[in-house]
């Protein structure tokens, strides 16, 4: 992989901040040295350094004047203090492009405007362009799934930076912004309801007198393998889930009941739901 060259700073050392730094090492996309992070907690920083042997930094705003890339990773609820602490140490005017990659869940890109773009001219704020990232969990182990929109202010070129990082750790799809909410209930929750499938399928199993490891294996390679098939196949699910349900035998039984309890409707409705509640995030911030 053509390595990035560019310095890319990490507001933020938690969880999926470490996985896009372990991801950007391993991909070859970026070296230790380019990679510098900051953090309230020192004994967290220290075991990134020590892990990873990338560049700490003491204050977010020295963090901010050494790289060119800046990615928010803290939690939605300290966005408007880091920004503000950031803007602080701003000059009077921005030189050289940094690009901002936002990971905080429900933070719109306007949000961010407001608090960082508040004393810069025209000129500057066209040197700070926004991409709002929602990732998901999987990032830990490099098999993520985001969606990423960008600001009135990004170039294609600072958009395939900001791919390239996200895909050292998965893979990445282009959205307007107004879609996010969308993608947060697909892709973000996503992992928690395929959680949920295999809890229930486990103890299925151990209710009919598996041991839960064993039931637990059955549904891992169970999914797996349908997942698989799925991406090989190119075939639509609905068509795969049809060769299998052959007329009375054991899957058109289980997918009966799953029928008589509207369990696709309940599905829909949940996502959806859960769009819902991004949206009021947004909104409310």
């Amino acid at each position: 992989m053509k390595r990035l060259d560019k310095k890319i700073g990490f507001i933020g050392a938690g969880n999926m901040a470490e996985a896009m730094i372990n991801g950007l090492i391993r991909s070859g996309l970026s070296r230790s040295a380019q990679i510098w992070a900051s953090d309230v907690r020192p004994a967290r920083l220290r075991r990134l350094k020590e892990t990873y042997s990338i560049n700490t930094a003491e204050e977010n705003t020295e963090l901010f004047d050494m790289v060119d890339i800046v990615v928010l990773a803290v939690k939605p609820q300290h966005m408007d203090e880091v920004l503000q602490g950031l803007v602080g140490g701003f000059p009077q005017t921005i030189k050289g492009v940094k690009i901002i990659i936002s990971i905080a869940a429900g933070f719109p890109i306007k949000r961010i405007e407001g608090r960082l773009y508040g004393r810069l001219d025209e000129d500057s704020k066209g040197l700070l362009p926004i991409v709002r990232v929602m990732p998901n969990t999987p990032a830990l182990v490099l098999a993520g799934m985001a969606g990423m929109s960008g600001n009135r202010y990004v170039q294609e070129s600072d958009l395939g930076e900001a791919r390239r990082i996200l895909e050292a750790v998965g893979r990445v799809i282009e959205f307007d912004e107004e879609d996010l909410d969308a993608v947060t209930a697909l892709s973000g929750s996503g992992p928690a309801y395929v959680f949920y499938f295999i809890e229930s399928l486990v103890e299925a199993g151990a209710g009919l007198g598996l041991r839960p490891s064993r039931a637990l294996t059955l549904t891992l390679e169970t999914i797996k393998g349908a997942v698989k098939l799925l991406e090989e196949t190119g075939e639509a699910a609905a068509s795969l889930r049809e060769k299998v349900t052959s007329r009375g035998g054991t899957t058109e039984a289980a997918l009966r009941v799953l029928e008589d309890h509207r369990m696709k409707k309940h599905f829909i409705e949940a996502v959806r739901a859960a769009a819902r509640r991004s949206k009021e995030l947004s909104e409310s911030s």
